[in-house]
């Protein structure tokens, strides 16, 4: 066991963790104040739900030996047997691994690294149908998905040959065809982005969408939350190197250049549409670069990560207004921040991929590698996007019809915090009352502005 790598690799766990609540800040500042708390439990129940699933089989599903066609994982993990004591990141039989380093984690330090992209990938597609979506029906949905979408998806993607176990057989798109993906643009963000426009369709409009504007009701916590999915994305994408060593560097500042060129080329898109960079935009920016870069941070030099920030920053700037053309109801821009820079993340592996980065990847087409590895990138984009979206229709057709999925009218109207949880973010009641010195401060102003009013009808 190397016990830096295994540092490295547990405090990744930790900031990738710490991405949910972020994204839960992020979400709930984008909604308005009657929807905010709802909005930060469709994230944080994703923590409940997918960790009580990921013990007994999602892990087993996703990283077991493959039990056909490279589709899903066995049960050879099931509730975890057979790891405890054991090591992981034994050079796998597939050179392609792109994060192999010769040193070894313990298996259980990898379980929980996996276990948090796991939970996020759920939770990031809740924000394509905010405001209208059952709590309990939500939660239902949570636990379906990740089952038969996120765990076969990342057994695709994620498990390589002979890691897990000698002669244990990973996934078709890591081993079979040979498509690169550092830290989850296909398994992550095309796969949350294509179920959230699934998703989007099952529920339809929201009530007076487009018509009545829905502005964020909190810019600050929108900006609190990018700001915390920026600092977790470190341990998302340089954890993914699984050691404390080169590859970790390079994913690093890869990630924080991309994200730079986001922002900028985010906001200059506003400036020129909209005549006015905002806050909002730098935030949607900020999450496009992310995203985008994901998959070819451990692939790319620092140059091409800030192509391919400013290419996500300008076109997922562009994609949002996408909704409106087509008439679905993205409600937060799952579709066009996750969907549009998971694609564009990894299909510029196939333009800016570099072995001189990472011996273990390959060339792309600006390096001299022709046009094969893009071709393998746009196979594994699309399916991953084909079987995602198929799937969660399926699955949200079932519970809408069945349980049903969207609050009532009335519940939407009224607020959708009041009817699934019985609270409300904010009091706004305390502004009236005497129970405090800013409630005593309203009531002074009030009486001030009464007694005014009447000296002037006296006057009159």
């Amino acid at each position: 066991m190397n016990a830096g790598d295994t540092a490295w690799v547990l405090v990744s766990a930790a900031l990738v963790m710490l991405m949910t609540p972020g994204l839960a800040f992020f979400y709930g500042g984008m909604v308005r104040a009657k929807s905010v708390l709802n909005m930060l439990m469709m994230s944080f129940i994703a923590l409940a739900v997918v960790t009580v699933l990921w013990v007994p089989y999602g892990y087993s599903l996703a990283f077991g030996d493959d039990v056909g066609g490279g589709l899903l994982g066995g049960l050879d993990f099931a509730g975890l047997k057979g790891t405890v004591g054991t090591l992981f990141g034994t050079a796998p039989t597939d050179p392609n691994a792109p994060w192999v380093n010769g040193h070894q984690i313990p298996h259980l330090v990898f379980i929980v690294f996996q276990l948090m992209f796991a939970i996020i990938t759920a939770a990031l597609i809740s924000g394509a149908i905010a405001d209208r979506a059952k709590f309990w029906a939500w939660t239902i949905f949570v636990a379906v998905w990740v089952t038969v979408v996120y765990f076969p998806v990342a057994h695709w993607v994620f498990n390589f040959n002979g890691t897990t176990g000698v002669d244990f057989v990973g996934g078709w798109i890591a081993n079979k065809l040979g498509a690169l993906d550092f830290a989850g643009g296909t398994a992550v963000h095309i796969n949350a982005g294509a179920a959230g426009l699934a998703l989007a369709i099952v529920l339809g409009k929201r009530k007076g969408w487009p018509r009545e504007p829905m502005r964020p009701h909190s810019l600050p916590l929108v900006i609190l939350g990018a700001g915390l999915l920026w600092f977790g994305w470190y341990g998302f994408n340089a954890g993914s190197a699984l050691g404390a060593g080169d590859l970790a560097g390079v994913a690093f500042l890869t990630t924080t250049a991309a994200t730079a060129a986001a922002v900028l080329g985010w906001l200059v898109v506003e400036q020129f549409r909209d005549g006015k960079p905002t806050t909002l935009g730098a935030a949607s920016g900020a999450v496009a670069g992310l995203v985008a870069i994901t998959p070819a941070c451990g692939f790319v030099s620092p140059l091409g990560a800030l192509a391919i920030g400013l290419i996500a920053g300008v076109v997922c700037a562009l994609a949002v207004s996408l909704k409106y053309k087509l008439g679905f109801d993205d409600s937060l821009d799952v579709v066009g921040v996750h969907l549009f820079g998971g694609l564009i993340g990894t299909l510029s592996i196939g333009f800016f991929a570099t072995t001189s980065v990472n011996s273990l990847g390959k060339d792309g087409l600006f390096y001299g590698g022709g046009l094969g590895l893009l071709g393998k990138q746009a196979i594994a984009a699309v399916a991953v996007m084909a079987y995602s979206f198929v799937l969660t229709l399926i699955i949200g057709f079932a519970i809408q019809k069945t349980i049903g999925f969207r609050v009532s009218a009335e519940a939407e109207q009224t607020g959708i915090d009041e009817s699934e949880h019985a609270e409300s973010g904010y009091e706004f009641s305390s502004l009236r009352g005497g129970g405090n010195s800013l409630g005593r401060t309203a009531d002074v102003l009030a009486q001030r502005a009464t007694a005014g009013a009447g000296r002037e009808g006296a006057g009159a």
